[in-house]
């Protein structure tokens, strides 16, 4: 198998999830709002309207954004209309000062002083209201200038215009971009990417390739958002559908094979761009028996580096191969599931195929 350099979770997405799982929770306490393409309306989470197909659903941090962007307030929930939540004005305030100074590293201390409440109180109710917390939000504002900037010039130039303090931090980021930040700036242009779906125990799940090998398998509730993501990871790269395509249909075997009872093992190319760390720590899972369980420190220990808990769990949660990858199997030190990329549900359900509960 050749492992090659960069991919991880995209903190938009994990943004975007969280409010998604705030709409459908009808979560009142949410202080964003969604637009729904299909109607041109707004709505609070909240609304009491039936709730849209998700990929319909834009979201927007404010009401101006939404309505900048062509959309018009809902008559039912009426999101334009003030809520009495003492914290929902210096949780906006806090939000807007962190996309107006996205190229700047600003501290919770100072978004405290700038609110006028205390660190404690705006990270909780920034996370209650918003789904996220704001060194999160932060961390998205820089991504998404870098972005921005990576198609307009050098990588070295687009890091410092981003608000990067080096090139390391940047590429510790740029894993979101689903890319390595040099094909970013070239615009991925001539990677192809074919994919396919297929139902499974778990939902949907997809499967993509290069011509180097499989470069995704990702599981879901439905194949076109799937596939949205699989393009937001290839932005500029050729995305085609297929189903006959003989490693992708091998790929689809290995994964429905891996959710039944009998252990199979992947015999198939990769093409994954990662750091060296992380091809450590996927080695490291795959090492994993089927039926049995790490904990984040217990593989951090198995490399030798047992202080690098953090970063194993980052590892885990950039692994862009599900099952082929089993990040599943690692768990929390008090034995809790933690987070999963394609939900906690998905992996425990997983394990429990696996004969771990």
């Amino acid at each position: 198998m050749a492992l090659r350099p960069s991919i991880p979770a995209a903190i938009p997405t994990v943004i975007e999830d969280t409010r998604w799982k705030q709409v459908l929770d009808r979560d009142a306490a949410a202080g964003f709002v969604y637009g729904v393409q299909s109607t041109g309306i707004f709505c609070r989470p909240s609304c009491p309207s039936r709730r849209p197909n998700r990929t319909q659903v834009r979201f927007f941090d404010t009401t101006a954004e939404a309505a900048a962007a062509g959309f018009r307030a809902c008559k039912r929930c009426r999101p334009t209309e003030r809520l009495h939540d003492r914290f929902a004005e210096p949780v906006s305030r806090a939000a807007a000062y962190l996309a107006a100074h996205s190229d700047e590293t600003v501290t919770l201390d100072e978004l405290a002083r700038i609110t006028r409440t205390s660190p404690f109180s705006l990270q909780k109710n920034f996370k209650r209201i918003l789904g996220v917390t704001p060194k999160e939000f932060a961390a998205a504002k820089k991504l998404e200038r870098l972005r921005k900037h990576l198609p307009q010039g050098r990588v070295t130039d687009a890091t410092y215009e981003a608000g990067f303090s080096s090139p390391s931090r940047m590429y510790q980021a740029a894993e979101a971009l689903g890319m390595t930040p040099g094909e970013a700036g070239r615009g991925a242009h001539g990677l192809t990417i074919r994919f396919t779906t297929s139902e499974c125990s778990l939902g949907r799940v997809l499967v993509a390739a290069t011509d180097k090998g499989i470069c995704s398998i990702a599981f879901g509730d439905s194949p076109y958002q799937l596939e949205i993501d699989l393009r937001a990871r290839f932005p500029h790269g050729e995305i085609v559908s297929t189903e006959d395509d003989p490693l992708l249909t091998q790929g689809v075997r290995f994964v429905l094979a891996q959710l039944r009872s009998a252990s199979h093992e992947l015999d198939l190319p990769l093409d994954l761009r990662a750091t060296v760390f992380q091809q450590r720590v996927w080695k490291a899972l795959r090492e994993i028996p089927r039926g049995e369980t790490r904990t984040y420190a217990e593989v951090a220990k198995s490399m030798g580096q047992p202080t690098a808990t953090r970063a194993v769990a980052r590892a885990c949660a950039t692994n862009p191969v599900a099952v082929a990858i089993p990040c599943h199997r690692v768990i929390g030190s008090d034995g809790k599931l933690t987070g999963y990329r394609w939900g906690v549900e998905r992996k425990k359900r997983l394990l429990e195929m696996e004969g771990k509960f």
